[in-house]
């Protein structure tokens, strides 16, 4: 049998990367060659790297930015400068398929695939596209989606709903072990708490400022982002972690209630593990509002609460994480009709049809 070889790309965020680590052990224990695209310095790197069977490529990338800077008027040749390192990248290695989760770095990716004739498949988490994601798309060949929403928002002839793709790891954490790496007791309430990969400086202060009164209620686990930890804060009951790779699963499990960013990813993976979430959407002055209509949808199902930032205070904050607690069996109820659509599978059946026709 001829060997069969997948390139995987995305970065940026740990939302463009999450998927991607959950689809290369599929792969890699299929016997497939593995070869990923990221940023020199991104957090894809970071994550994929140290996975082992996989090799990691470097290359130029610009950043699609919505305002006005001198950098725009570089990003072009680095875009460019990273087309033609993928495509050598591809030259070399020859993949069957091309595995995309978007993110700046994937748009050189996708077009050296298109020059190349490989065949690529996106994944798009959020409800409506990305930049990034609507840059690449006319390059690829399918299109999945994690909401049903986004159909409407993408080709017809190459767009598939497919669900939220999990890490099955996350749901195989031990509560036990959780409490007990945390130092906390099983009978009391444990928040989890996480602003992104990057961290939430204004979830983060808002928290600070409202431990005396949130301690009473919970527990708290704080995943603060990178050189974000406040080491001052000395507090039984309260955990600060830069950020959690190995492990992670057993936190979710220790955990009751989640405070978090409304990244799609993130968040399918919190109902996944049916935890009742608050969310804090990114504004529309740091994003382009995606995560807004991310947390809108959760909360019109009745998965979450949502705050949105502009509220954001020690009082708000408080007042919602409290009612989050007493609305907690209703949030389940409404979690428990969610059913998962086998979206993994369903991915990786996606790829493998696609990179049949390259032989």
């Amino acid at each position: 049998m001829k060997e069969k070889r997948i390139l995987f790309t995305g970065g940026g965020t740990a939302g463009h990367v999450i998927v991607n680590v959950a689809l290369i052990p599929v792969f890699r224990q299929e016997g497939w060659k593995i070869d990923y695209i990221g940023s020199k310095n991104g957090i894809e790197r970071d994550l994929i790297e140290p996975m082992e069977g996989v090799t990691y490529h470097s290359i130029s990338t610009g950043k699609l930015r919505r305002y006005m800077s001198k950098e725009n008027f570089k990003d072009p040749f680095k875009v460019m400068k990273g087309t033609m390192q993928a495509y050598r990248i591809m030259g070399k290695v020859k993949p069957h398929v091309i595995f995309s989760k978007g993110g700046f770095v994937s748009v050189p990716v996708l077009f050296a695939s298109w020059l190349r004739h490989i065949p690529a498949v996106i994944h798009e988490s959020d409800i409506t596209p990305g930049l990034a994601n609507k840059l690449a798309m006319p390059f690829a060949k399918k299109i999945v989606t994690t909401f049903a929403e986004t159909v409407s928002h993408v080709s017809a002839k190459k767009a598939e709903w497919v669900g939220a793709v999990v890490r099955d790891e996350l749901i195989q954490g031990n509560r036990r072990v959780g409490l007990e790496q945390l130092g906390f007791a099983p009978e009391k309430a444990v928040l989890f708490i996480m602003g992104g990969s990057g961290g939430s400086q204004l979830i983060n202060e808002a928290v600070r400022s409202s431990l005396d009164t949130l301690l009473k209620e919970f527990q708290i686990v704080h995943i603060c982002g990178k050189n974000q930890m406040d080491d001052t804060i000395k507090r039984d009951g309260y955990v600060q972690f830069e950020y959690v790779n190995e492990g992670l699963n057993d936190l979710f499990a220790a955990s009751d209630f989640v405070l978090s960013r409304a990244g799609s990813n993130a968040i399918f993976e919190f109902l996944a593990l049916r935890k009742p979430m608050l969310l804090v959407p990114l504004s529309r002055k740091a994003s382009r509002g995606d995560q807004l209509l991310n947390a809108s949808s959760f909360k019109k199902q009745g998965y979450a609460d949502v705050l949105e930032e502009e509220d954001l205070t020690s009082a708000t904050l408080i007042q919602h994480l409290q009612d989050l607690k007493e609305h907690k069996n209703e949030i389940l109820r409404n979690m428990s009709h969610y059913e998962s659509q086998e979206a993994k599978q369903r991915v990786i059946e996606i790829i493998k049809e696609h990179s049949k026709k390259t032989n």
